[in-house]
Parts: C-alpha cells; structure tokens; sequence
C-alpha cells in the first residue's frame, strides 16, 4: 500500500470542512436512487418487469469498478483527485436519463454513469467525511454516522421528491432528472473548497495494483461477521422499495407515489436507526450485526404478510422494518471496517464492503426473472427462502464471532 503521509500542518480544518463533501455524498445518493420509485412508471410506459428490474441493477456495474478502483487509488492519491468528478458524473447520468425515456441503452448509460458517481462517492468520499472529521478533533464513530446518514438521507429525498414529481407533476420522465442536475452543479462547485487529508506521497515505492489488494479483505472477521451481513444492507432495501411496490401496485390509486412512500418510510426508519444502531455496537463483539439480522427477519416476515393481505398499511410497515434492518447493517458494517482495516487500507476494504452490500440490489431482476419462468412461484416463497438465508449468516456472525473473540477492540 501506499505509503501514508501526515495531512499539511498548515491547514486548519475546521468542523464544517465535512460538510460539502457530505453534500456530495447526499445528491449522489440522490443520484442514484431518483430511478428507483419510477421504476413502476417505465412499466407503465411498457418496459418489461425484467428489462425494468435490470435497469435498477445496472447501475451496480458502476458503482463496483468505482468502488474497488476508487477507494484504493484515493489512499494512493488523495481524496480529492477521485471524488470531485462524483457530482460531475452525477449529474450527467441524469441527463442521459432525462433523454432516455424512449431509449433502454440511455437508460442503461444513465444508471452506469449514476453508479459510478454513487460509486466514488461511498468509497472515497466517506473515508474523506471520516478523515475530516477526525481532523477536527471528532471522534470516527461521528464521521462514519455522518457519512451513513447522508447517503440514507439522499438516497430517500431523492427517491421521494423524483416519485413525487412523476405523479404529479409535468413531464414526468424528464422533470425528476433536472433537479438531480441543478443539485449536483451546485454542490460540484462547493466540493472545490474542501482540504485534502491525504496527501499524494510522490515516493510511494508501491504500484496502483499493489494497492488494489486490500489485505484485510482476507481477515476472519471481516469474512465471517462482515461479508454475510454485506449483501442484506442494499437487498433490504431492494425488497422495500422495488419489490413491495410493484406487489401492491394494483391496489393503489397512486402507484409511483406509493413506491416513492416506500422509498422514503424505510430509508427514514434506516436514517433514525443509525444512532440506535451505533449504541449497540461494541467493539470485539458480534451483537450490532446479530441484532441487524434479527429485525431483517422480522421485516422479510413483514413483507410475507404484504404479500398475503396486498394492504398499504401492512407494506409501508414492511419498508419500515426493512429500513430499520438496511440502517442496522448498514452501520455495523461500516464500524466493523473502521476496525478492521489497516492504515493504509480504509479506503480499500470501505470499498470492498459496499461492493458487496449491492449485491443485494440483484434480488429484484433475479426474482422478476424466475417469477417470468415460473409463474407459480410466489413471492412469499421467495421471501420464505430469504428469512432461511437470514437464519445461516446469523450462524455464520456468531461462529466468526468466536472465532475472532477479542479481536478488533480498538474503538473508532
């Protein structure tokens, strides 16, 4: 890995030097996720569910390369370099969003370019939220709550207000995207100011591809109490907000403004749990991610009966309790990795553990796919086999638990 060098002595940072990076991270957030509650109005227009469903998974094929690239190179260069163009490329995935609605391969480019915005943003620019509030003399437990509390607040004001503007406002394939744009210009320009914390070493004797290796990826701990946990953060919210809706779809007035309902209840129950969420962690212990596991179980219970009842009140309950269980796992994980990673790797392994959180955000398409081929298969199997899945990574985190007992003490 690279070398690591001290920050400039002579640069004050002071305690709102985060801020216009957490910016960042909130509209590409924003960014990212507007596409989501529209996914019933591209049915709508005719889109198939598959072809629909995949686009929302597509953007994950930009979000990985920027996360496993951008985290090791900004450890490698500086923050800065690798997370100014994360606004610039959000708002140009909305353009070509905006100009997509009759056109899947623009659609397509929309969502890359949308997921690699998002990408950078969660690898590099958390480690810079993390860095500069440490800089300021915070504690790290407060950047990473500051970072996962900006990427959820993005993630459901973008979704609610794009769903909102499509129901009811005009040019609804087009007007949700121009706002992401105006967003991301104007939190591009403000990102300029903010001080590097990790300055390029010009003497660094590694290569790029040396860096690309995160050994800590490798630790028992992260692979038995991180990695099992990863894929629920983004697959609750997958279920909330892309599956629950498009099951009720047919029994409400307003469909893209319940899916934006969704969007919002559970990533605001996701929001507020955070804070519960990082009083239950404690370090060397496995109990944040056992309890992150439990009240997913309890929201895939909550979804079957959504399924079964097809009631409102029953699926927003659902979204919530999903939400709850992707806030929980979502800052678990995220402490785990603070923990784990070496000096020189948190941008690295922070990547690797979102690469592997939107592995969850398959379950739509896959689900819509299967449910194509066989018709028969219900929902609430789906779901059942999910709450079993919840059953081997609890038995997983608790065997790495005891095997790593002890380990990963340090509390950030």
């Amino acid at each position: 890995m690279a070398t690591p060098t001290a920050p400039p002595r002579t640069t004050t940072i002071g305690a709102s030097a985060w801020a216009p990076v957490g910016a960042a991270l909130f509209v590409s957030a924003w960014g990212g996720n507007q596409f989501t509650p529209l996914l019933i109005m591209y049915k709508q227009e005719g889109l198939s569910k598959v072809v629909v469903d995949t686009l929302l998974f597509v953007y994950v094929f930009g979000i990985v390369p920027a996360l496993l690239i951008g985290g090791p190179a900004s450890d490698r260069w500086g923050r800065r370099p690798l997370m100014l163009p994360a606004p610039i490329l959000a708002g140009l995935g909305s353009v070509a969003l905006a100009f997509g609605a009759d056109s899947v391969a623009l659609l397509g480019i929309g969502r890359l370019l949308s997921g690699a915005a998002l990408g950078l943003a969660m690898a590099v620019g958390g480690s810079w939220v993390v860095e500069l509030s440490r800089a300021a003399g915070a504690p790290a437990s407060v950047g990473a709550r500051r970072a996962t509390m900006c990427l959820t607040a993005g993630f459901g004001v973008g979704a609610a207000v794009a769903g909102a503007l499509a129901q009811w406002g005009p040019w609804p394939t087009v007007l949700p995207y121009v706002v992401t744009v105006v967003l991301a210009a104007s939190c591009s320009a403000w990102l300029w100011r903010v001080p590097e914390t990790r300055p390029r070493d010009p003497d660094a004797a590694t290569t790029l591809l040396d860096d690309l290796k995160i050994p800590s990826t490798f630790t028992a701990r992260f692979l038995l109490v991180v990695a099992p946990v990863a894929p629920w953060v983004f697959g609750s919210c997958a279920i909330a907000y892309a599956i629950i809706p498009e099951l009720l779809s047919g029994h409400t007035s307003v469909p893209i403004a319940f899916a934006a309902a969704c969007c919002l209840i559970g990533l605001s129950a996701g929001f507020l749990i955070q804070s519960v969420g990082r009083r239950i962690d404690r370090p060397g212990t496995v109990r944040g991610m056992v309890v992150a596991l439990a009240v997913l179980a309890v929201g895939l219970l909550m979804a079957i009966a959504a399924d079964h009842t097809r009631n409102v009140p029953i699926a927003l309950f659902a979204a919530a309790v999903l939400g709850c269980g992707y806030g929980m796992s979502l800052i678990g994980g995220l402490l785990e990795v603070q923990r784990i990673a070496g000096p020189d790797d948190l941008g690295g392994l922070t990547a690797v553990f979102y690469a592997l959180t939107y592995v969850g955000f398959a379950s739509p398409a896959l689900l819509a796919a299967l449910h194509e081929r066989h018709p028969s298969w219900t929902y609430t199997e789906f779901f059942g086999f999910g709450l079993a899945m919840t059953g081997v990574c609890l038995v997983l985190v608790l065997v790495g638990g005891r095997l790593t007992r002890g380990v990963a003490r340090k509390t950030p």
